[in-house]
């Protein structure tokens, strides 16, 4: 027995965590049936009239793994409702109704075309329009953030709201998929609350660059019955390249991310 997708739901809804009797009750044998349930509250959500606008990619960052007892990546929904666009180098976002909220500085890519099947990094980088820094504010519904994979599966991939950044096309930073992928592995970011350094990261640390992210996650979406395709005008943002740091309204942080890169800066209500 699992939690039902419409309970899922209810508790994304109000931000509350779920109770550890229905925690105690639920059962998710393996990520297939997770992921059939948040497919099943993804189809909730589009038929209250939310649109999904693309995916996050969660636990690609290998240093984390041990922390948080998830050892592979895993994927969910963007929606309409989560997304927001900054405004040159800044935005802000809101933590309403978000569960115990974490912030993630991330590399988005912008999808011009729908993967081939079995693509190569050549392909996908044919398939990329641009790439932009971002901000993921993640959440669990689960206490203390002690969860099992399938259970941030069904939590709709802990995802609460993306920030996306200037965006620059692909093609001015890069001429092939090779060249894309060295520069971003290579590249360094700090992350700052206020005046104070509170972690750096280099995109190496997601799964050895956020391009070698998306290929893997476009594998693992093609391989589900029943996903969606990645398809034209949808972003992928492709795991944190720090550990989450908690965040509260009223805070300011801001990702200095090294060139070629621009900085992002968000303030929370």
């Amino acid at each position: 027995m699992t939690i039902s997708p419409e309970l899922l739901l209810q508790h994304s809804d109000a931000g509350t965590l779920w109770p550890a009797e229905d925690r105690d009750a639920s059962n998710w044998p393996d990520l297939e049936v997770a992921y059939r349930d948040a497919l099943a509250v993804r189809a909730l959500r589009e038929k209250r009239g939310e649109q999904p606008v693309g995916f996050k990619i969660g636990f690609t960052n290998r240093t984390i793994w041990e922390r948080y007892g998830v050892f592979a990546p895993i994927w969910g929904t963007v929606w309409n409702t989560t997304l927001a666009k900054a405004d040159g180098d800044a935005g802000s976002l809101n933590l309403g109704q978000l569960a115990q909220p974490r912030l993630e500085p991330e590399v988005v890519f912008g999808i011009r075309a729908t993967p081939p099947r079995a693509p190569t990094l050549e392909a996908l980088f044919d398939c990329i329009e641009w790439l932009a820094p971002g901000f993921e504010v993640v959440q669990s519904h689960c206490d203390r953030w002690k969860f099992s994979a399938p259970e941030t599966v069904a939590d709709s991939g802990l995802h609460g709201r993306l920030l996306v950044g200037r965006a620059t096309p692909v093609r001015k930073l890069a001429s092939d998929g090779e060249s894309l992928d060295k520069m971003l592995a290579a590249c360094t970011v700090r992350l700052w609350h206020g005046d104070q350094q509170m972690d750096q990261g280099q995109g190496a640390n997601v799964l050895d660059g956020p391009l070698h992210a998306l290929l893997y996650f476009v594998e693992e979406l093609q391989q589900y019955p029943g996903a969606p395709e990645l398809k034209p005008g949808d972003v992928v943002t492709t795991g944190t390249w720090t550990d989450a740091w908690p965040v509260e309204a009223g805070q300011q942080w801001r990702a200095d991310f090294a060139e070629p890169l621009p900085p992002l800066t968000v303030r929370f209500d």
